[in-house]
Parts: structure tokens; sequence; C-alpha cells
């Protein structure tokens, strides 16, 4: 059958079907479009043209995964408060979990109602799953945040979450690409919901929200995923690693082995969200804040700080120093965080991110790295008044100088190279004081 005389074919042709296939879709009304997102069970929606001069560094990715795409519909689901605040995180992850799957029914249903003729649209997944072929890079395609903020649904908090002019920081957040263009786009906030109340910092078990605006993400992230990611990496190798039954009791508790068989079988948990929980930001939270601090930080303060906890922590980190004498009544167990760069621009991107300035103190040094083979390139890493900087070449006078086969120092940083045997066959080179060595080593503790 020749390809014109398909049925299928003959219907397209019919009823001028062919000529609305390839009509460029018209502006949609940005108000028809908010209220049919609100009928769907998002509970606020802003707009967001896709060559905004703040989106740049995210235009190829997005239309990489939606070719033609114009528009980036930012969505707000809003969580339960009392779920989360309570110190009952089964019942936090419960409220996490509901959340997640109603923003994803919800985005596909407005997809669903948004396809026709000429008019496309993508929603992205609301947190898991992830691209974890890109391991461990970026995993994401859309930064809902980032998104968020730009289309005028708030603004990022001292705590790092994004919080909503009315809901504060009690909601997940959901994205959706359009090849369509808007009649009107939203506009960033012009204030931010956060009061500055720094009860995040008070209660953060790792210290991760520091009091001069500072975010410890490696802290935050070795804690609060202890289940997901590189959590459940070093999970698997301590039992690859484990002599037998006993050695791998020694190494992961029962409760620990439930915990992760919980993880598995019912849906992915979080340990700490104590930094939403306590937040007053937003019309829905500010009244019980202002009315009676002193009740409101007693009630959702004392129960998260008083509590006997395991807290994980990556050995000589700061999150260890200040479980240690900040709430010396929990229990500061010592994990790997499963984060080992692959690829030398991994290693530099990571560097300010893995950065543990509180084990810099002290140190005022300039790192000349070159290196060699698979992935040539020069760097300089400058350590200063417990803040760091990282260049794509030779800046400055090196205190110290390294020169290393890339394979090789990847290989060392996985603690699968031995660091002397490479120094003995030259695949490693220093050439300053070994002491800057151990002092930059200890900056990043794995």
């Amino acid at each position: 059958m020749k390809l014109e005389e398909h049925p299928t074919v003959k219907w397209f042709h019919t009823a001028g079907r062919s000529a609305k296939a390839l009509q460029e879709p018209q502006k949609l009304d940005t108000e028809w479009l908010r209220e049919l997102c609100l009928k769907a069970g998002a509970d606020d929606v802003g707009f967001v043209e896709i060559d905004r001069p703040s989106l740049a560094m995210d235009k190829q990715e997005l239309l990489e995964a939606m070719p033609g795409a114009r528009t980036l519909v930012s969505l707000v689901f809003r969580l339960n408060r009392e779920p989360i605040r309570t110190v009952a995180h089964s019942m936090a992850n419960l409220e996490f979990g509901h959340a997640n799957k109603h923003a994803n029914d919800a985005a596909r249903r407005i997809v669903t109602q948004l396809q026709g003729p000429g008019i496309r649209a993508l929603n992205a997944p609301v947190g898991f799953p992830y691209e974890m072929d890109r391991w461990p890079g970026k995993l994401w395609w859309v930064c809902d945040k980032r998104v968020a903020e730009e289309a005028g649904l708030g603004r990022t908090g001292w705590n790092r979450l994004v919080l909503h002019p009315r809901f504060g920081p009690f909601m997940v957040l959901g994205t959706m690409l359009l090849n369509a263009e808007m009649t009107a786009y939203s506009k960033p906030l012009d204030y931010t919901p956060c009061i500055e109340c720094k009860l995040c910092i008070a209660v953060c078990p790792v210290g991760a929200v520091k009091p001069d605006g500072y975010f410890d993400f490696v802290s935050c992230y070795t804690h609060n995923y202890r289940e997901r990611l590189g959590g459940f990496i070093d999970w698997v190798e301590n039992i690859a690693g484990s002599k037998g039954v006993v050695d791998y009791r020694k190494r992961v508790s029962e409760r620990e082995t439930v915990s992760m068989w919980q993880n598995l079988s019912i849906a992915p948990q979080t340990r700490c969200d104590r930094c939403m929980a306590v937040c007053p930001a937003g019309e829905e939270g500010i009244g019980e804040f202002l009315t009676d601090r002193a009740g409101y930080t007693q009630r959702l303060l004392k129960g998260p700080r008083d509590r006997n906890e395991t807290v994980y922590v990556v050995p000589g980190s700061d999150a260890e120093e200040h479980v240690t004498s900040h709430f010396p009544h929990k229990t500061a167990k010592r994990v790997s965080n499963g984060l080992r760069p692959r690829s030398i621009q991994g290693f530099l991107g990571g560097i300010p991110i893995a950065f543990q300035r509180g084990r810099s103190e002290g140190l005022h040094a300039s790192f000349h790295f070159t290196f060699t083979g698979e992935e040539p390139c020069e760097a300089t890493v400058v350590i200063r008044d417990q803040t760091i900087k990282v260049h794509s070449d030779h800046v400055g006078t090196a205190d110290l100088r390294l020169t290393a086969d890339s394979r090789t120092w990847l290989g060392f940083l996985a603690k699968e190279k031995n660091l002397l045997w490479a120094i003995i066959t030259g695949k490693i080179r220093v050439k300053g004081p070994l002491k800057l060595m151990a002092a930059f080593a200890k900056c990043f503790p794995s």
C-alpha cells in the first residue's frame, strides 16, 4: 500500500487537518491557563519566558528536554503544615509523598488538557525520578527553585527554601514547558517573605544554615539524604566490604537496615525537614509567630532540639563539630556520603560546594593544580579568611603546586589509588610545604 493510500494518511488530509497541524501555536491567554492550572490542583502558578536572561544558564538544557519550548510554567502545591512540624518523620514523609504524587498527577492532567494541534506541553518530575546516568553531576533537567523565583512565587530564605508570600516554605514545586508564548508573563517578587528570624539556624542539627547566610550543602545532604543517592551507595559498599554478618552489624545498626528497607519498599524518605517546620514566613504562618513568639519558639524548637537521634556526618567535618558542641545528647555517626568526583571538571566544580570553612580557619594559601593525561587542564584554588575561590587557570604565585595524572588523582580521591604509590611513580608530584597539602585536605573531609 502506498503511503498516500493509507486510511490514516487520508484522514489527515481531509477537513483541513494538515493545515491545522502546521499552524504555529497562538499566544495562550495567561488568565485562562492560570485558571486551568488551579482547577487541575495547583495552589498557585506563574509564567516565565524561556529567553529571560536569568535563565540563560538553563536554556540549552531546557531546549534539549523539549525542543521549541518558549514558556516555563511554575506550579505551587501546598503542604499541610502540622504533618511537617511534627517530630514524627513517618508523618512528615507521608505528607511529602502525597504532595509529590498530587503535584505530578495535577501537572500531567494539565499537559493532557493542553496537548492539541500545534500545542506541546511537558511536565518535569516533582523531585524523583532524576537522570541518574548523570551522577554525580546535575541530575535534574529543570531548576524548579530558580523558575519559581522568576515566576514571582517566592524568594529563597536563609534556609535555602523558596518561601511563598502566602504559604511560606510549606509547598512543593513543579515546572512545565510549553512551546507556546503567553499573553503576559510573571515578574519576581520585589521583597522576600523571609523575616530573618534565624530559627532555621537554631534548629539545624548539622549547622548547615549559618548566621551570616552561608549554607553548607554537603553537611545538609549527608544527613538528610542518608538513605538516598550517595548514602545508599555507602550502604551498599558497607555490605560489599563486610567480612560477614557480624562485621556488617558493627558497621550498620539494625535500625538503619530496616530504615533502608522502608526507604526502598514504601517510598523515599528524608531525615530532616526542621528548617521548613520552624519557618514562620508567609501570610498563613506569620500570625502565630508575631502574636506569641516565645510560645511559637518553644513549641517548634524544643522537640527537635531535645530529641535523642542519630545525626550522620562526614568524619572531620564542620557538621561533626557542630553536633558535638551544640547537641551532645545526639549521636554523631561518621559515614561517607558517596560524593566522589568522576571528572576533573567535576572535582573543580565541586570544591566550593564541598568546602568546610570551619576546617580552614587560619589557612591563607594559593594552590596551583596542573592535570595531565585524559583531562589536561590548569586551575588555581585560593583559600583565605575561610573563603574559597577557584580559577580556571594558574593565577598569581602559588604556595603549593601539584601536578597529577587526571585518572590517578580521581582514583586517589575515590580511595581507589594509593597516594604514596602515586608519588613514588611520579603520577602525582607536589612542590611546596607538605603541611599545606594536609591543610588543604582538611578542608575537604571524606
